[in-house]
């Protein structure tokens, strides 16, 4: 398993976003070599985690590259938050980063990359063969809802309260290849969408399929989208833990012929609006009975499900620890509103989230 976690960097003293990406980027690259990262707009920096098979490395590795980024936006005068939308700062349109990609993007989509100053945080399970990786997608799409419930951390945008735990997944639903992805029911299925796609322009090519879980165009794994950047490393530890256990059970029912539970598209991308809307602290839509239940316990079920794989990863413990902290805690959106409930500022908001960045929860 790996990770890639896209960052905000903000201004220490008006706390808005900075385009600076480029120079912090050059001076943590000494460090992390290419590990570091560009993204669209000059506010992000992404970093990327080795693969690991033991949870408690890649933990290590997640808060090292923190803190190496920490470190370089430091000696550039910046600091470095974890949110998936901006708290300050114009956000729409974005200074976008300078290359041909951005620039065709740009002139395909439009305005819609005005709104893509928008950090997530993908995980990646290593899976050899793309029909396998279908199959586990195929299992795993009733449970993106909650994934989004449990990694809400976008409440804020530019200055408003949108009112979403997610407002990040939100706007990313109005690309034309986004959210839930379709049940395959072949590779074939699979490589004719995505040359339809390709042909029509609605994806520059394969790196623009944006759905919530996709075969990955460039390394052999099976990405999982649909997080919000966490605040904490801890949050990506909990999410690579969980993700790489379905991943486990999913593999295990393939392989035990088990049927696959499908959902209709309709209720699926209705649970996942609810999810990034109320996040942890609300009701999700049950998706195997059609009706409301909390957040909370839907993310208890999907671990009880995934339960013997954590087990066999020895992952069981660390997992459950980093649950509860969340679970008591509140996801990132709740800890953001609190962060401003407690004087009605937004910077608070913002040194808040600068202040837990390499934080252990």
């Amino acid at each position: 398993m790996g990770a890639e976690e896209e960052f905000l960097l903000a201004d220490p003293v008006s706390r808005a976003v900075s385009a600076e990406a480029d120079n912090v980027v050059a001076e943590a690259s000494g460090e992390l070599g290419d590990r570091v990262g560009t993204e669209l707009t000059r506010y992000q920096v992404e970093v990327r985690t080795d693969p690991h098979t033991s949870l408690a490395d890649f933990a290590e590795q997640v808060r090292s590259t923190r803190t190496a980024v920490v470190q370089a936006a430091d000696r550039r005068g910046l600091r470095v938050a974890s949110s998936g939308t901006p708290v300050l700062g114009q956000a729409s349109p974005p200074p976008l980063t300078a290359g041909p990609r951005y620039a065709r993007s740009a002139a395909m989509f439009r305005a819609l990359d005005d709104e893509q100053s928008v950090c997530a945080c993908h995980i990646h399970v290593g899976i050899p063969d793309l029909a396998t990786a279908l199959q586990v997608s195929n299992h795993l799409r009733p449970w993106i809802p909650v994934l989004i419930a449990l990694t809400g951390n976008s409440p804020y945008w530019a200055g408003r309260d949108t009112g979403y735990a997610s407002w990040r997944r939100t706007a990313l639903g109005r690309w034309p290849v986004a959210g839930p992805p379709p049940y395959f029911e072949s590779t074939a299925h699979f490589e004719d969408l995505v040359a339809a796609f390709i042909a029509t322009g609605s994806v520059m090519d394969r790196g623009g399929l944006y759905w919530d879980i996709r075969p990955s165009h460039h390394v052999p794994t099976l990405e999982f989208r649909a997080a919000d950047a966490t605040a904490t490393p801890g949050e990506t530890v909990l999410l690579a833990g969980l993700i790489r256990a379905m991943t486990a059970t999913a593999l295990q029912a393939i392989t035990a012929g088990e049927a696959i539970f499908q959902p209709g598209p309709e209720m699926l991308r209705a649970a996942c609006w609810r999810a990034a809307r109320d996040g942890l602290a609300g009701q999700g839509i049950d998706l195997s009975t059609g009706r409301l239940s909390p957040a909370v316990d839907q993310v208890d079920q999907l671990l009880a499900w995934a339960q013997p794989a954590l087990k066999e990863h020895g992952d069981a413990e660390l997992v459950s620890t980093l649950w509860s902290r969340v679970r008591a805690a509140g996801d990132g959106a709740d800890r953001q509103r609190a962060a401003y409930r407690r004087r009605a500022r937004r910077t608070d908001v913002v040194d808040h989230l600068i202040s837990t960045f390499t934080a252990s929860g």
